[in-house]
């Protein structure tokens, strides 16, 4: 559904110093249109930060300047300053926004959301969403449009890596024809494509690779070969030499194998309880199956926080895919 961008344009009138944020565990989705929108409105004069509630993942560490993020910890609120309004990118759940979610809640300063994900919360302000969006990026892209923003090289660069990690690189089922005519005007506008692709997906460290041959070691399947999981325990990090940020994506390897469905990765949590990643090919709307545990996201690609050991929860999701067997098995 067509976004009304006249709500940002309002928005974006008085206030002058903007703070940014969006989801923990930010993907580059998340950071490329956190920054997008930065880079956008400081063409408009404004100053602008993004704040991410989890540190930034070692893949994107190069292509981001750190004077650019900050993460948030309470000890560091002085550093975050004052604002005079919030926008909030890729996600609008309370849970997603992790202590940074304290933080937004104690400020009495108008708020927007901007995102493409069904599952919302309101989060006190305007929520400008479209579910269709195969990335958050193109919002961000047509959000700077309407505010009559050119697009630099350095917007450019950071809305062609949300676009095209929210794609797979362009082979995920999200992928239209428009999806390439907007990587070709973000290509044009100067994004440096080549290097994205070679520093997100190229240059893995050593722990890593061998938290990826992890992964596949753990593939397991269920419901006859149309679900395939995985798991990933607090001791697997430290035997691969790995960190929790370097399991992203790593749910995607449940999909290689002929003739699954859907896909699942269980991840130990250092704070208590376990994440699990949903994927589907589209037999199942993963963002219903997620919202079940108490969290969201698509339909093809979704996740959940929940507070119980990594073993229970396995059972318990793998249940819950088992009551829908008629419908696994009658496809």
């Amino acid at each position: 559904m067509p976004i009304d961008w006249s709500i940002l344009q309002q928005f974006i009138q008085t206030p002058q110093r903007f703070i940014l944020s969006t989801h923990m565990r930010p993907d580059g989705d998340a950071l490329g249109s956190a920054l997008g929108m930065a880079y956008t409105l400081r063409q408009l004069g404004k100053d602008s930060l993004v704040v991410i509630p989890s540190p930034l993942p070692p893949r994107y560490q190069g292509l981001i300047s750190p004077a650019d993020v900050i993460v948030y910890d309470a000890s560091n609120e002085a550093a975050i300053g004052k604002a005079d309004a919030i926008i909030i990118v890729d996600t609008g759940t309370w849970n997603q926004l992790g202590k940074f979610s304290d933080w937004m809640k104690r400020q009495a300063v108008p708020k927007l959301v901007i995102d493409h994900h069904r599952t919302q919360d309101d989060l006190g302000g305007h929520r400008l969403v479209d579910i269709e969006a195969e990335a958050c990026g193109r919002l961000i892209y047509e959000a700077s449009q309407a505010l009559g923003v050119t697009c630099t090289t350095e917007i450019a660069t950071m809305l062609f890596m949300a676009l095209a990690t929210d794609t797979g690189w362009f082979h995920h089922r999200n992928v239209s024809a428009e999806t390439f005519s907007l990587a070709a005007t973000l290509t044009a506008a100067g994004a440096d494509t080549n290097k994205l692709y070679q520093q997100i997906y190229d240059s893995n460290s050593l722990g890593r690779q061998k938290l990826m041959g992890h992964v596949l070691q753990s593939l397991d399947i269920a419901q006859g070969g149309l679900v395939c999981h995985a798991s990933i325990g607090l001791a697997d990090f430290l035997k691969t030499g790995s960190v929790p940020l370097d399991s992203e994506d790593m749910v995607n390897l449940t999909l290689t194998v002929s003739g699954v469905d859907i896909g699942l990765l269980f991840i130990e949590q250092a704070t208590g309880g376990t994440k699990v990643s949903f994927r589907s090919r589209g037999l199942l709307d993963c963002s219903k199956l997620a919202e079940h545990f108490g969290g969201g996201g698509h339909s093809a690609a979704s996740g959940a926080i929940i507070k119980k050991p990594l073993t229970d929860v396995r059972v318990e999701v793998l249940q819950e895919l088992e009551v829908l067997r008629l419908v696994l098995r009658a496809y």
